[in-house]
């Protein structure tokens, strides 16, 4: 039955870290767009899903106290981007790496200070330093899809004739891929919208999103993440 593929699916993805962090991501910041909505209205009721929001963040933040393990075996194995198509996209992609690998052992710290276990002095200045890394990793990604977007659309000007056919399997699947490579601009714009409104007052547009703006920017970035885990899937069949 049709209701049970999808549930199959979704089982399917929650059981995959990055399907359940998509999720997890798109409860915590649905209940921060809720909690935005109703701060003025229903106070009360904003609180406890401010609370939610909360706790959900922070098991997603605990859960990626270990990626930094896989994060250097990626890095290892990219090494200098030898396979990337050119030299910009083998900067960008090295750089993005380092950014990334500074940005785990960081985010360490903030949980550290943030829980109490060790006494971290200005816990301030790390979770500022964490939030950079966080927006230049962010902005780096965004870059390098751009390029690579750029790349791929010019390969299919390429192999299109002037008049293409409709009913060629290879070409469809490749412009559906690149209809989801689209998607991805989409997502981290979002995700850079997101990232530089945690930045210190005064810089980029930092402290200048509501909470409900906040909410609704994560929720959109999520909501696009899942769809994509589902269309990838299907793509590959």
């Amino acid at each position: 039955m049709p209701h049970e593929k999808y549930l199959n699916e979704f089982c399917d993805i929650i059981d995959t870290y990055g399907g359940r962090d998509k999720v997890m991501k798109a409860l915590c910041y649905g209940a921060k767009l809720i909690a935005g909505y109703y701060a003025d209205r229903q106070p009360e009721l904003a609180k406890r899903y401010a609370i939610a929001s909360s706790r959900i963040s922070g098991a997603r933040a605990t859960l990626r106290l270990i990626d930094d393990i896989p994060m250097i075996q990626y890095a290892l194995e990219y090494g200098l981007g030898g396979g990337e198509s050119d030299s910009i996209m083998a900067v960008l992609g090295v750089t993005a790496n380092v950014v990334d690998l500074l940005y785990y052992p960081v985010e360490k710290i903030c949980w550290l200070a943030e829980h109490k276990i060790v006494d971290v002095k200005n816990a301030d200045f790390w979770d500022n330093v964490n939030t950079v890394f966080w927006v230049v990793g962010v902005y780096l990604n965004l870059m390098r899809n751009i390029r690579s977007f750029g790349l791929n659309q010019q390969k299919i000007n390429r192999l299109k004739t002037p008049s293409p056919s409709s009913n060629d399997p290879d070409m469809e699947k490749t412009l559906k891929k690149h209809r989801l490579d689209m998607l991805t601009l989409v997502r981290l714009t979002l995700d850079f919208l997101h990232a530089g409104s945690y930045l210190p007052k005064g810089y980029l547009w930092g402290g200048k999103l509501s909470t409900m703006q906040i909410g609704a920017v994560g929720t959109a970035s999520a909501a696009i993440g899942i769809y994509q885990i589902f269309a990838k899937r299907r793509l590959n069949k």
